[in-house]
């Protein structure tokens, strides 16, 4: 991978991850049009560090009360009862930002088990450009009937464990290139009846231990291995990684703008108009469906 191949690839990564049209999708196709072929499942995993540092600035100021109050609640400020531990003091006022963090925790084990038992698939079959183009479509039209019967009622203070739970089984679909973890999350907050804006914001705060883990995990296993035949060089990685990372902060803000006024079916229409692009794209030979996987 020479440096501008990294560079569009972290433009691709920064412009996609927190849209609801996925990442992996555009830098798999995108990576094979540009001719550095399938960037692989490592180097997504890793340039998503850059994007879910650019969470992590962006919600700092969320992040540290949620952890704050967390952290008083596990040490027993509420309460030595398990209740009060995990911020709903049996007759008191529930902490509902540490209770936020144990619902990200718990929203947060579907996709760890499922990535773990799936990892092989996640790394090759499931890289299949006809798969991506099934998922870019299937999900394109949930995403737009979710949106359009929500009713909009819930915010993120009515979160309970089994929403946690549904958020977390719908971001693990990600798992499945072309389905797009933040899609998925909100499209599952949709249909609870989450506000756009609370769906969106959740999806955020969910995606940081899940991404981060991936990433650190892929970043280790790939130590050893980096500028070997195949694979990307670490220079071409940082640079990937970092550009993933401003471009990424910027969309946050633009996005968060855009769904507390607008629907989601621009995002929808524009899935639908990629897969077509890409199946004429196969169809003429252009791109190859297996290449990398």
């Amino acid at each position: 991978m020479s440096v501008w191949e990294a560079i569009v690839l972290g433009l691709v990564q920064g412009l996609t991850e927190f849209l609801p049209v996925s990442s992996s999708a555009h830098l798999r196709i995108v990576g094979e049009l540009i001719g550095s072929g399938d960037p692989g499942a490592a180097f997504t995993a890793i340039t998503q560090i850059g994007t879910e540092t650019a969470v992590l600035l962006y919600f700092r100021r969320d992040i540290a009360r949620i952890c704050t109050h967390w952290w008083r609640a596990v040490r027993g400020d509420l309460g030595g009862d398990w209740r009060s531990r995990v911020g709903a003091p049996v007759g008191g006022t529930p902490d509902r930002d540490a209770q936020m963090a144990w619902y990200i925790a718990l929203g947060s084990v579907p996709i760890v088990v499922l990535g773990l038992l799936f990892q092989d698939a996640i790394e090759a079959p499931f890289r299949n450009l006809w798969l991506i183009v099934l998922t870019l479509t299937v999900f394109a039209l949930v995403l737009d009937w979710a949106d359009r019967r929500s009713s909009s009622t819930r915010e993120l203070t009515d979160l309970t464990p089994r929403h946690a739970l549904y958020f977390g089984l719908a971001q693990a679909m990600a798992l499945v290139p072309g389905v797009s973890r933040s899609g998925g999350t909100i499209t599952a907050g949709r249909l609870m009846g989450y506000s756009r804006t609370a769906a969106a914001r959740y999806s955020f705060l969910l995606a940081i231990p899940a991404v981060l883990g991936s990433g650190l995990y892929q970043l280790a296993k790939s130590v050893g291995t980096f500028g070997e035949a195949g694979t990307p060089g670490v220079l071409p990685t940082l640079i990937a990684t970092f550009i993933a990372f401003v471009v990424g902060y910027v969309v946050i803000i633009g996005f968060l703008k855009i769904v507390s006024t607008y629907s989601y079916r621009p995002f929808v229409i524009y899935r639908i108009g990629l897969a077509v692009v890409v199946s004429l794209l196969l169809l003429t030979g252009v791109l190859d469906p297996l290449a990398g996987a």
